[in-house]
């Protein structure tokens, strides 16, 4: 007979880490840390799951234990017993920050917002929350067991960093019935039903990370397909589902932070882009953004990226697209809000143009050097890559906004010209962050000439491919 599988200790680890993040979402929001809330709580979940990953596999969450029950990542017996534990942890750690500072949290959309925005915010960062889980961690190709991968943490924990600086203002930010239980039962004189239908929000978001994981990744062996043939319609159909959800949740991240009036918008945004990077590369490449798409095809000089034009076509519709309906839904979650995509107060289009042109080049040309060389980065890739979100959008953001993204351009003028606002504006910011990705690929071949030397036959997105093979 073989050995029973061990489940007291993978339960210890999950109560050990729900207690201290839930126990670290009260002590921030009571003791007022402000500016650094959403990074405190989305740090703790990092360190957490690097300690304990390998012990339980570092759910901390009701909901990512139901997506890894959905895409049979993990048995249902296992499940039940997660989701009892943590729920059992949250509601423990907040009667302990209860005690702690005499005070409560009471669990309820934020003043002015109903359960409508509430679900929209709870249901789409749970999603990416769970996604970036099943992804990171729990894929044959890319997840933590699969081969020696030392970001699932990174990648996950600052999925909250995304969500709680762009969608907290609306809901609090909780993406965890662990959390919304441990908050609404230590303050149940004050009543007990939200953490009921914010449960019901993030388990929807929960099964929609687990229907678009099937879809991205239709090869996985838990779904007992086999692999697919590079160029198959499936396969593309994969590859545009994923630049069309990376650039969604990028292009939400930068709504809802703009008109929140966030205190971290860059980093939040910058977190959205690293986190569906690290999520999708090897599926598409993780482009989500036209001015890199374009990046990459004009520096694929003797096949050396293996996108083609047509394909590259088929990235910026599905960018485009994910850019556009993004500006819809964080216009629906402020009641019809939006803003325009213009210079700064005291800025005009000559300056705008520097901005645009020189920091989206920054990121095209960061894309190229790390994620398309013949030895690319193997662990930080993404980590570089978002963060060139976090140099320009402080460096030119009150200057020009700082896009730096042709979908992020047409997700902000799409939604404005629900309140008459021009289109005219997203042309000429298009055309300064295409001729800052054709700078990249250019200085790109100059700096990097090794790289067309001995080019094989490539196939699409083979570049990240040869990333995981390094």
């Amino acid at each position: 007979m073989g050995e029973e599988p061990r489940i007291l200790e993978p339960c210890i680890a999950e109560f050990i880490g729900t207690y201290l993040l839930v126990f670290t979402v009260g002590c921030n929001v009571l003791s007022g840390s402000g500016v650094w809330a959403g990074a405190s709580i989305g740090c703790v979940l990092m360190v957490m799951i690097y300690a304990l990953g390998g012990v339980s596999g570092a759910n901390f969450n009701p909901a990512v234990s139901l997506a890894l029950g959905f895409s049979k990542k993990m048995d249902w017996k296992t499940v039940g017993m997660y989701c009892a534990v943590q729920v059992v942890a949250g509601i423990l750690a907040g009667f302990t920050f209860a005690l702690l500072f005499m005070d409560v949290i009471n669990l309820a959309p934020a003043k002015g917002y109903g359960w409508m925005e509430a679900m929209l915010a709870e249901t789409l960062y749970s999603f990416m929350l769970c996604f970036v889980v099943l992804n990171v961690a729990a894929s044959d190709n890319n997840g933590c067991t699969s081969k020696d991968n030392h970001f699932y943490g990174l990648a996950i924990g600052f999925v909250v960093i995304a969500g709680a600086y762009g969608a907290g203002p609306i809901s609090g930010g909780c993406f965890n019935p662990a959390v919304a239980f441990g908050l609404d039962i230590s303050s149940a004189h004050l009543g007990v039903k939200w953490c009921i239908i914010y449960t019901v929000f993030e388990v929807l978001g929960a099964a929609m990370a687990a229907a678009l994981f099937r879809i991205v990744r239709p090869e996985e062996k838990c779904f007992g397909a086999e692999p697919l043939a590079e160029g198959s319609n499936a396969k593309l159909g994969a590859q545009l589902t994923s630049e069309f959800l990376g650039t969604f949740m990028l292009v939400l991240t930068v709504g809802l932070n703009v008109l929140a009036n966030s205190p971290a918008p860059a980093f939040s945004i910058a977190a959205s882009l690293m986190c569906m990077i690290y999520a999708l590369h090897d599926v598409s490449g993780a482009h989500f953004n036209p001015a890199v798409t374009v990046a990459v095809v004009i520096s694929n000089h003797q096949g050396r990226t293996g996108l083609s034009g047509k394909d590259a076509g088929a990235y910026i519709g599905a960018q485009l697209c994910g850019g556009i309906l993004a500006g819809l839904i964080y216009t629906l979650m402020h009641h019809g809000e939006n803003f325009p995509l213009a210079p700064g107060a005291g800025y005009n289009y000559s300056q705008v143009a520097v901005a645009e042109i020189v920091f989206t080049f920054v990121l095209c040309f960061v894309v190229l050097a790390v994620a398309t060389t013949k030895t690319p980065l193997k662990d930080t890739f993404g980590l570089a890559i978002g963060m060139c979100v976090t140099v320009g959008g402080y460096a030119i953001g009150s200057v020009s906004g700082g896009s730096l993204n042709p979908a992020v351009s047409l997700g902000i003028s799409a939604s404005h010209m629900l309140n008459h606002g021009s289109f005219f504006n997203c042309i000429v910011y298009s055309v300064f962050e295409l001729l800052g990705a054709a700078l990249a690929a250019g200085v790109f071949k100059v700096t990097f000439p090794s790289e067309y030397s001995d080019i094989t036959t490539p196939t699409v997105a083979s570049f990240v491919r040869r990333k995981g093979e390094a």
